[in-house]
């Protein structure tokens, strides 16, 4: 039973480890983000990480991600991963020559939140962008897991890589994890964390990994699965690349509302919307056979509501009411863990919420943990 330090109610529902409820996030958001703003500088002390990102009026800028920190001599960027020595921009990792990251093979067909659209899990797009016209069983993704995130998500499954960025361990180079994308690969899939703050990195990665299957006449798709908050140009580049190869952008929209993207994710969530939108309008209608661009939500209870749902699939929609949502089920983890799994009432309200927004595509996601 968590209690909410602006307004006083109690409720299983509200978070006691965030401090506030949905109701004030909405309705008194200055007062509930001096709230939430703290407890998320207090997670990231524990892992030595800045407590948001820095905007030094002398710093230099970082421009990979969208948080575009600007960073004064011997401070780091949000992501722990740029640092300034000295009046220059050192970068331990996420360059076009190495990054810190994690691979291993996943068995296709697999659990990405876009496997229902996907070509190597469903066939679509076959022959130009599957080895056969159903799952593509006995070939791999090659996950790559990035260890540093642009987003701080208070609920974060991944939670653990924030150590990585802190120790700087392990450093991989583009082309040895290229050389992994073998011929057992058809796709890779990067996440994290998220790819965002490694961008130089994970196109470098893709490209050669690319180059090399097209030489050796075999498929090698390239998704991506990110909360979206990349710079523009990345975006782009990222999207093409899926474009060309058969492969998805996955975003995970976090919130419609900003209040509640900054109390859940320490980070605004303007620049995911605002590339979102810029991919949907521009590429989306380019490929029919396999959707380049899909969406994913997940449903913390007491916060992301079906309200919150019907507001995205509403934005979503005004592109394409054919892109797919996948809405996914929450359990509790990382500093959010007072709340409780999704229930199977509020995922089906808001699956509700999503289709009468309009949205064509729609599913729910993990169903096995809906409580």
């Amino acid at each position: 039973m968590g209690k909410c330090k602006v307004c006083g109610s109690k409720g299983a529902l509200i978070s006691s480890k965030l401090g506030v409820c949905l109701a004030c996030i909405r309705n008194r958001p200055e007062e509930a983000l001096a709230i939430t703003d703290p407890a998320h500088a207090k997670s990231r002390a524990r892992f030595g990480l800045p407590l948001k990102p820095p905007n030094d009026p002398d710093g230099i800028a970082c421009g990979v991600c969208a948080n575009d920190c600007r960073i004064e001599p011997g401070n780091k960027g949000f992501c722990g991963l740029v640092v300034n020595k000295g009046g220059r921009l050192v970068r331990y990792a996420g360059t076009a020559e190495r990054g810190l990251a994690q691979y291993y093979y996943d068995p296709l067909v697999t659990n990405c939140t876009s496997w229902w659209v996907c070509p190597g899990c469903t066939g679509a797009g076959y022959p130009k962008f599957a080895h056969s016209a159903g799952p593509e069983y006995g070939y791999y993704n090659l996950a790559v897991f990035t260890c540093a995130c642009s987003y701080d998500c208070y609920y974060c499954q991944n939670w653990h890589f924030r150590s990585h960025a802190t120790g700087l361990e392990p450093i991989i180079s583009a082309e040895e994890l290229a050389f992994a994308a073998d011929k057992r690969v058809s796709c890779i899939c990067w996440f994290g964390g998220d790819p965002s703050p490694q961008m130089p990195f994970a196109l470098r990665t893709s490209e050669l990994a690319v180059e090399r299957a097209r030489r050796e006449d075999r498929i090698m798709r390239i998704c991506w699965e990110s909360n979206g908050h990349f710079t523009w140009p990345f975006a782009k580049r990222a999207t093409e690349l899926s474009l060309e190869t058969g492969g998805v952008v996955k975003f995970d929209l976090k919130t419609w509302d900003g209040d509640l993207g900054r109390a859940l994710c320490g980070i605004s969530n303007r620049a995911s919307l605002d590339n979102f939108r810029q991919i949907g309008e521009i590429y989306f209608r380019k490929r029919p056979e396999v959707p380049v661009l899909t969406a994913s939500t997940l449903l913390v209870p007491g916060y992301v509501d079906d309200e919150e749902v019907s507001k995205i699939a509403g934005f979503i929609a005004s592109i394409d009411e054919r892109i797919p949502l996948s809405l996914l089920a929450f359990y509790p983890c990382h500093e959010l863990i007072d709340l409780p799994t999704t229930s199977k009432k509020d995922a089906i309200d808001c699956l509700r919420a999503a289709q009468q927004a309009g949205l064509q595509n729609v599913r729910i996601g993990n169903i096995r943990l809906l409580s």
